[in-house]
């Protein structure tokens, strides 16, 4: 059996100054890890091969991070895994979160996001990918689809502290929002197990 660590949004260090210590220790043991982009900057995946090889895709905030395809393929145990961010246009983007924000986090809807990338990569046996932080394992056609959620969460917590950085007007609006959220989002990352034709995915929270 193979097992894969899958990331994604670790936002690190543009948002966390640090990878959470419970997800370098959930990590080990795994025989590759893939990040699903935002990234956050190249120590980000200095620190994660130290675990293990890794395999990622450039995210809308990892505009820096030239080196990284928007979209990787790899071959794994016989299989093929697609990496993408999973941003698409902001006509769709934009909708999603502003009902996601005007309901306090307790409604973000999906728009179709895992079909669509079936659509796009209609050969892949699996679809890694993040950007909506949140955690999503979805069988489309034999294919498995699967979004690991986000290490990096913003919380109540989280955009206060935001907010004391003083950030640009349009930031500052979502935060002032945002940080009454209602929903209790729980970062978290992935592990996909590759056992002969057997393809199981499965999330770990980083935090009760």
């Amino acid at each position: 059996m193979v097992r894969i660590g899958v990331v994604a949004d670790t936002h690190c260090p543009e948002f966390l100054d640090d990878l959470p210590a419970a997800l370098l220790e959930g990590l080990r043991g795994v025989s590759l890890i893939l990040h699903a982009g935002d990234v956050g900057g190249p120590s980000t995946l200095r620190r994660l091969r130290e675990i293990a090889p890794v395999e990622a895709g450039r995210g809308d905030h990892d505009g820096a991070m030239t080196e990284l395809p928007l979209c990787r393929e790899v071959a794994v145990a016989g299989r093929r895994i697609v990496i993408v961010h999973g941003n698409r246009t902001r006509l769709l983007e934009e909708p999603v979160t502003l009902v996601g924000t005007l309901s306090l986090g307790t409604v973000w809807p999906a728009a179709g996001l895992a079909p669509h990338l079936k659509r796009r990569h209609p050969r892949a046996d699996v679809i890694v990918y993040g950007h909506t932080h949140h955690a999503r394992a979805d069988r489309i056609g034999g294919t498995l689809v699967f979004n690991p959620g986000a290490v990096y969460m913003v919380d109540a917590a989280e955009a206060r502290r935001r907010l004391s950085r003083r950030p640009g007007w349009f930031e500052w609006c979502w935060q002032q929002v945002i940080r009454h959220r209602v929903d209790r989002p729980v970062p978290s990352f992935g592990l996909l197990e590759i056992d002969g034709t057997d393809l199981r995915a499965r999330v770990v929270p980083l935090r009760e």
